[in-house]
């Protein structure tokens, strides 16, 4: 039997890297995965794919929207490829999943393809073409989540889908019905629109990415319904069925009125959930929550103390980014470390054009919270560089604390925002002031000036350019 210092089970971006950390730190390191590619959800049927869609179906939409206005002429008619364009996602990802093989060689850490499951709380069975046990001084799961669905809704991965299958598509559809309005259903929603097609999106909340700020959303809204998506908020899903090439969903409006929407295809869009099926953790002594999650404590230490949990099987938000971070926070603490996170500095991205970015608090939780601020906002149509590139939609927002300054959020919709937050993380892991960073140059013409003019008007009403 083969023993190691550290054993992951999981193999997503939370895995892969509490792993390498792990080697680094001269651990002897192990990681299980069930399927035969590494990298998880976020690798192959996440948000590599769906990015790597995301940027193709913009590439199309441009050609077919705004290349005449750039002085492009295209002779003929613009087509979709979509068997390519399917084929193009499937060699990103094919290329990203192979990276994480060279990784784990590279850091001398041994595979094993198959189902771990705990035989105790040092001993993990592997189930795959054969079966193997290992030994393991510590553990770490990082099994991450599967799309969530309704109760009364019958996933055929046909017509009736969930994230994965809309990733792998034969067709576009005519009229695609996402149920949920969140990141995975506008993102993907997106796609389709831009491919032509239809799209209606049925949200319960009474406004789209209901856990960002109401202002985010609110634009998001405005912007994606200038694009011809059809939103259909406070809407209350009650049935899904499919008839043939068809599919009726059914949903109650907010004055109890019945709605129908009649489509060939509807992804079901309604978040994720922990996954922990096959993993027997009550035989290692470790305990699970009312809500299915791997139950952690400050350490992210299980109730069996040499086995921790990370990423999207524990509480916090399902984020990629999170579980990396989480991954390195476990691998130091078993190394005799003193590591950190600070949840609240962990952004969050919708990938939508424009994109959608925030960190730190929103309007609504620091009222709730009863704490004195203020706002500096300032609209990207109002920067050079978004009138060069024709994206003028969106605006950034600076909150920050009205007796001393300092930044307690930034949220902002506009293009490159995904990218542009870092600097927002940077600024408030320094626990900058909205002066401090009003103050630092940025360079011209770029779409980071917003930054610095929402910092301004935050300030006191000092934006230059509006």
């Amino acid at each position: 039997m083969n023993s190691y210092d550290v054993a992951v089970i999981g193999s997503g971006p939370g895995g892969y890297v509490a792993a390498i950390r792990c080697a680094q730190l001269g651990m002897k390191t192990a990681i299980i995965e069930k399927y035969s590619t590494l990298g998880g959800t976020c690798l192959n049927v996440g948000c590599i794919p769906s990015k790597a869609l995301l940027d193709s179906s913009h590439h199309y939409e441009d050609a077919v929207k705004h290349f005449e206005e750039h002085g492009i002429d295209i002779p003929g008619e613009i087509k979709i490829n979509l068997e390519k364009m399917i084929s193009r996602k499937q060699a990103v990802v094919d290329q990203t999943t192979g990276g994480i093989d060279f990784l784990m060689k590279k850091n001398k850490i041994d595979v094993y393809v198959g189902t771990g499951s705990f035989k105790d709380a040092t001993h993990i069975s592997i189930v795959g073409e054969e079966t193997t046990e290992i030994e393991a001084k510590h553990t770490i799961i990082a099994t991450g989540s599967k799309p969530s669905t309704l109760p009364f809704i019958k996933l055929d991965k046909e017509r009736i889908i969930t994230s994965t299958e809309a990733l792998k598509l034969k067709e576009v559809p005519k009229h695609l019905i996402v149920i949920g309005g969140g990141v995975i259903g506008l993102e993907l929603g997106q796609v389709y629109k831009r491919l032509g097609a239809e799209v209606s999106v049925v949200e319960y909340m009474d406004r789209i990415v209901p856990t960002m700020d109401k202002g985010v959303s609110k634009e998001l809204n405005k912007v994606l319904k200038k694009q011809k998506f059809k939103m259909n908020l406070s809407h209350k899903v009650k049935s899904v069925e499919r008839n043939g090439d068809e599919v009726i969903v059914k949903a109650d409006n907010k004055k109890g009125e019945e709605v129908t929407f009649t489509g060939d295809y509807c992804l079901v869009a309604v978040g994720r959930h922990a996954y922990t099926d096959g993993l027997n953790a009550e035989a290692a002594g470790v305990k699970l929550t009312d809500r299915g999650l791997v139950d952690v404590n400050e350490h992210l230490q299980t109730s069996a103390s040499n086995i921790y949990a990370i990423g999207d099987v524990i509480k916090g938000a399902m984020l990629a980014h999170k579980a990396e971070e989480e991954g390195t926070f476990v691998a130091e603490t078993i190394a005799g470390q003193k590591p950190h996170i600070d949840y609240n500095l962990i952004p969050g991205v919708v990938y939508t054009w424009p994109e959608v970015a925030a960190v730190g608090k929103t309007e609504e939780q620091l009222k709730e919270a009863g704490v004195d601020y203020k706002v500096g906002q300032f609209p990207m149509r109002a920067l050079g560089r978004s009138r060069a590139s024709m994206d003028l939609d969106g605006f950034v927002k600076v909150l920050a604390d009205k007796n001393t300054d300092e930044i307690l959020g930034v949220h902002m919709v506009g293009a490159r925002a995904a990218d542009m937050i870092a600097e927002a993380v940077v600024a408030m892991e320094y626990r900058a002031s909205a002066e401090d960073v009003s103050r630092m140059s940025h360079a011209h013409p770029t779409f980071t000036e917003a930054i610095k003019e929402a910092a301004l008007a935050a300030t006191g009403d000092r934006a230059l350019h509006i």
